[in-house]
């Protein structure tokens, strides 16, 4: 009966190695007689050829080895419990690399298993890893907040671009439906507003007065606050009118 289900990996850099192939013959000699001494199942080994073990994508923090990404990618269903190397350099040649590789090891609980370093293991409490267990702390912190960063800059976007960018839906506007009535009405305190037209002669629906919407300080750009205590709740505003368009109709400013 086969023990635990573990996958093999091999990597040589140099061209020389790649081309006699006698490296990466040791490697897979070396990981196949490992896992029958130690009675587990390899279910596969997983080859890269003349890729350095140092090279990562910065902007994407992936590494940049095919192979490599495809045996963590297929962790998610193989439950497997170790990879097999003959050496932790054939996985990472820098500690970004390292970094890296580790935390997706990690989302899976599947440890390393080195044949040339028998007593290694990512979850051993090394004084050495200290610093690498820091950085893969810090990544996850960056990546949360770059993630966090693009869906705010995304929204603000499309508010800028007069989509619906999420959010409450205020008196008078529309996503896609609903609201006709207010729309309407909304639409004619603009159209008035832009022609000087004076207040009193709409603003009894909203029950108070525009001014506590025009002595908001201005600013440029889309504005989607509430003023609290109102009831119905609007925006601060100055109403951009499309007569063209009425799927949309947000508040913009212009003013300085």
């Amino acid at each position: 009966m086969m023990g635990k289900k573990v996958v093999g990996y091999i990597r040589v850099s140099m061209e020389g190695q790649v081309r006699d192939g006698y490296s990466l013959a040791y490697q897979v000699e070396e990981i196949e007689r490992y896992c029958n001494e130690n009675n587990l199942e390899l279910l596969r080994v997983y080859e890269d050829r003349g890729i350095s073990g140092a090279t990562v994508d910065e902007d994407g923090l992936t590494v940049e080895r095919e192979s490599l990404q495809e045996l963590l990618s297929d962790m998610a269903y193989q439950q497997v419990k170790h990879v097999i190397v003959l050496n932790t350099s054939r996985l990472w040649r820098s500690d970004m690399a390292k970094v890296l590789i580790q935390r997706e090891l990690k989302k899976h609980a599947v440890d390393v298993k080195a044949i040339e370093q028998p007593n290694y293991s990512i979850y051993a409490h090394d004084p050495n890893d200290f610093l690498v267990n820091g950085m893969l702390e810090l990544l996850d912190q960056y990546q949360r907040l770059e993630i966090a960063l693009k869906l705010s800059r995304g929204r603000k976007k499309k508010a800028e671009q007069g989509g619906y960018a999420g959010g409450g839906v205020m008196f008078g506007y529309r996503v896609k439906k609903g609201q006709k009535d207010a729309y309407q009405y909304m639409k004619s305190v603009g159209e008035k507003w832009g022609k000087g037209t004076g207040n009193s002669k709409y603003t009894t629906k909203i029950k108070w007065g525009i001014n506590d919407i025009e002595a908001r300080p201005y600013e440029k750009g889309y504005w989607g606050k509430r003023i609290p205590q109102k009831n119905p709740r609007v925006d601060e505003f100055e109403l951009k009118i499309n007569p063209s368009d009425e799927s949309f109709y947000l508040p913009i400013r212009q003013k300085t």
